[in-house]
């Protein structure tokens, strides 16, 4: 099963598609770009875009000079898109095992590097396989964030990704990545059907089984970030997979000693406005969104994902853990938004 979920993950994004006008249907589709990314975007040339297949924006704020890891890169966009923000003294560093893909994004390193005015490259492509990343001599505790964006799903190993990205993401670093789940365990006559495997549905995770492989690897609390429904136009997939709901979710984690549910400890968050791109609120799930100045209680989890990360200059936290009032209700909303992404409750 293992080489063949591989040889069909090289075949299709290697030979079978030219573009992402060959998508079957829209899961490996991204939307909901946000404003500030767009002229980001439009700097990338089009033999770089047009092989991208991603199904989110896993992009996320505060990144000047950081190290970045982008698992699955394919043709670079994502990476060429960090790079801008992360600016000519941070570091990009992309991986992905398919030939053609990775041979685009290098290609193409040149070209981004004197449009974005650089004097040496920020970003190093590498040719290997995301279950096994030390081969790459990629260090523990070495990378600020990793991102993926509609990747994960075609491994056949998606513990030993999880196992390798707590293992090189520095204390306080964060997860930060979009892929396709479903409400249900694919049937698994299905989970060798080359088509579906390209598509990003065969692999796709049932959300809880989700939940319980990224605690065991030590990833106590994960949040939704962004949750959009996959709707599969496509009659012939429709028919095998109709019973089941995909969803691209945008989901964040980071590497800290959390509790596997939300305590109550009295915290209160005020968010200053200080980060650039989100001067009146700042979305940390789409649970938690922190209008400037005004307070916010937030569970013991939430505190330490504020206080203990790169957020912390850019929040007054009120509170300590000497005391705990029980669990914390994440279940009532405590802003502006009804979605519910405090997913250890």
């Amino acid at each position: 099963m293992k080489n063949k979920i591989k040889d069909s993950v090289k075949e299709y994004y290697g030979e079978t598609l030219e573009s992402s006008n060959d998508l079957q249907t829209n899961a490996c589709c991204a939307s909901d770009i946000p404003n500030y990314l767009k002229p980001l975007i439009a700097n990338i040339n089009s033999e770089v875009s047009n092989k991208f297949y991603g199904c989110g924006s896993p992009i996320p704020s505060l990144v000047k000079d950081l190290t970045i890891l982008d698992l699955g890169c394919g043709s670079g966009r994502d990476c060429f898109i960090l790079s801008q923000l992360v600016g000519e003294n941070g570091k990009i560093i992309g991986v992905d095992m398919t030939e053609k893909q990775i041979s685009v994004a290098q290609n193409n390193l040149d070209f981004h590097m004197k449009k974005f005015g650089y004097q040496s490259p920020n970003i190093e492509f590498k040719k290997g396989e995301i279950e096994d990343l030390k081969t790459l001599n990629i260090k523990d505790n070495s990378v600020d964030i990793i991102i993926s964006n509609c990747v994960i799903n075609l491994s056949e190993n998606k513990e030993k990704i999880f196992k390798e990205i707590h293992r090189i993401l520095k204390p306080g670093g964060e997860l930060y990545f979009s892929d396709i789940f479903t409400n249900r365990r694919i049937p698994e006559k299905y989970q060798l059907d080359k088509e579906l495997i390209g598509e990003c549905l065969a692999g796709a995770l049932y959300i809880e089984d989700f939940r319980r492989l990224l605690s065991s690897v030590g990833f106590k609390d994960y949040r939704i970030v962004d949750n959009s429904a996959v709707t599969i136009n496509n009659q012939k997939v429709q028919k095998k997979l109709g019973m089941i709901d995909f969803s691209s979710l945008t989901i964040r984690s980071f590497k800290l000693d959390f509790e596997d549910i939300c305590e109550n400890y009295g915290h209160t968050a005020y968010y200053l406005g200080t980060i650039e791109q989100s001067p009146h609120q700042f979305t940390l799930d789409n649970h938690h969104i922190f209008s400037t100045g005004l307070p916010m209680p937030i569970c013991g989890n939430t505190a330490k994902m504020l206080s203990e990360t790169r957020y912390k200059d850019h929040f007054n936290i009120i509170g300590d853990f000497s005391t705990h009032y029980g669990v914390f209700d994440c279940n009532t909303p405590k802003n502006n938004s009804s979605n519910t992404g405090c997913t250890t409750c």
